[in-house]
């Protein structure tokens, strides 16, 4: 019986996550699977990849083939170097999420807000007509 360590595909339409599992190369890819020995979570940004390497390692030794790109999580993951002998790669960076202070530009808005509020309006107002501001003016003249 050949065995391949290949990936199981879950989740929703346009939201995939795989399982790296251990088949029979026989079965469908989202068919029966002998064990599951990690996780690829491409949608993640970064990615997420979590393989158990002594699981791994364990299946290589026996014959387990990968498919391709299960062999590509092992290279990134170094499993694979290990189990041919190989100097291991550079380890994965695990980008850090940015967590960006705005308090500058809070403080900006609050002073332009504050110098826009001393009382005086904002929009000119309307121009009286010639006959309105006549009738304004004499009956300011009479009180």
């Amino acid at each position: 019986m050949a065995v391949k360590i290949k990936l199981k595909r879950l989740g929703k339409i346009r939201s995939p996550h795989y399982r790296i599992v251990v088949a029979d190369s026989r079965t469908k890819r989202d068919g029966r699977a002998i064990e599951e020995i990690g996780i690829y979570q491409p949608t993640y940004n970064p990615s997420k990849i979590e393989v158990d390497t002594d699981r791994a390692q364990y299946w290589l030794s026996v014959g387990a083939q990968p498919t391709e790109p299960v062999l590509a999580i092992l290279k990134l993951t170094g499993d694979w170097q290990k189990f041919k002998g190989l100097p291991a790669p550079a380890p994965l960076l695990v980008a850090e999420p940015k967590v960006e202070d705005f308090s500058h530009l809070f403080a900006k808005a609050v002073a332009g807000f504050e110098d826009a509020t001393t009382g005086v309006a904002i929009t000119p107002k309307a121009k009286k007509s010639d006959k309105a501001e006549a009738e304004a003016d004499a009956a300011s003249t009479e009180a």
